[in-house]
């Protein structure tokens, strides 16, 4: 899927934060603080989507929609990178990742669904979109009248499930984390269904595996 956004001007932050401001928030392991070392180029704090930047009121779950540029020296970012730079940060996220490869830019667009909680905040997967040139054109923001609808609508074309009408992003990352744990069991059915010898046994699984399935369905 190739999207990205155009990021209205009122909000732009353009701030360079140092890459080692994010190892003083809880312990990073010496593993992620050495792929911040030698994947990351730089961090820009780009945008800041507040209620007086963009004009949309915020609530407790969003209270403000942050935009951050990570300009990479290689490939890619690793995810455990975006998940310290999200951890640290107590507003939602959406990374632009930027990358020069061959004198091509490309840029690609990749968040996950983050509840602010008491402690860390909880996220759900990294869902991204494809690379995409650096001149591409860009899509308005999606319409909303609030920032929680706002967040919403922005990552709705990267979620692998049907946001529902009048759902928050809380309710649906609780719908992801449970279509997760679902395709987990329907590959382990899948797995026994392949090796079971008995035919008495293989029924049972295959119609185990029907409902599973069927469950996951209801949830997309």
């Amino acid at each position: 899927m190739n999207l990205l956004y155009r990021w209205p001007d009122a909000a732009q932050f353009g701030r360079r934060v140092p890459k080692e401001k994010f190892y003083e928030h809880g312990a990073v392991p010496a593993a992620v603080r050495e792929k911040f070392v030698c994947e990351v180029q730089r961090i820009i704090w780009a945008y800041k989507l507040a209620e007086a930047t963009v004009n949309l009121p915020g609530s407790d779950k969003v209270p403000e929609i942050q935009v951050f540029r990570i300009d990479v020296k290689g490939a890619d970012v690793s995810e455990s990178v975006l998940t310290v730079i999200d951890k640290a940060i107590p507003f939602p996220i959406v990374f632009e990742i930027n990358r020069v490869q061959g004198g091509a830019e490309h840029i690609r667009m990749v968040a996950a669904h983050k509840q602010l909680v008491s402690g860390a905040p909880k996220l759900s997967a990294y869902y991204s979109t494809g690379w995409q040139p650096g001149g591409v054109s860009r899509r308005p923001l999606p319409t909303a009248i609030t920032l929680p609808a706002l967040y919403t609508a922005l990552l709705e074309p990267l979620t692998p499930v049907t946001v529902r009408p009048g759902e928050d992003m809380s309710e649906v990352a609780g719908r992801l984390h449970a279509v997760g744990k679902l395709e987990r069991e329907i590959a382990a059915l899948e797995r026994r269904l392949r090796t079971e010898p008995q035919f008495n046994r293989k029924v049972e699984l295959h119609r185990a595996l029907k409902t599973k399935q069927a469950d996951l369905d209801s949830l997309r």
